[in-house]
């Protein structure tokens, strides 16, 4: 089994960027982590973080037909990229979306998100952990299949 970890704009700059919102982890830290976890439960996990909203497109399209399954934080993507969107309806890849923070107890315009009607799920406000769950529950998701 094969999962591709995609993260967008600003999220290499985790354990520096605001640390009072974000946390001082970093990606790199998030990485090893589910790298452990993915070893552990014998998948594939390939890593990609990109702050250009077409790499992270062209990301996604490549995901068709070549992983099991996707897990994103488009980060401030969220809200307004209906270009991923549509990428992630297109390769029909069961996707979950992750935020470390509870995007709907913060500013208002980051309460809606374009990208969760065409996930399976999405898991907000459990900092850097939501990752780990959002791959067990994708694993999960993907045995019941």
């Amino acid at each position: 089994m094969k999962i591709k970890v995609i993260n967008g704009p600003n999220l290499n700059m985790l354990g520096v960027r605001k640390t009072e919102i974000y946390g001082t982890e970093s990606l790199e830290s998030i990485r090893l982590e589910l790298k452990a976890l993915s070893h552990e439960k014998g998948v594939e996990l390939d890593f990609f973080q990109s702050n250009h909203e077409g790499e992270l497109i062209d990301e996604i399209q490549g995901c068709y037909r070549d992983v099991d399954g996707i897990i994103i934080n488009p980060g401030a993507l969220t809200h307004y990229s209906i270009a991923i969107r549509d990428a992630i309806e297109a390769v029909s890849v069961p996707t979950i979306e992750v935020h470390i923070t509870n995007i709907f107890a913060r500013e208002e315009f980051r309460h809606h998100s374009v990208i969760s009607p065409v996930c399976k799920g999405t898991i907000a406000g459990v900092g850097t952990y939501g990752y780990q769950l959002a791959l067990q529950g994708l694993l999960a998701m993907l045995k019941a299949l």
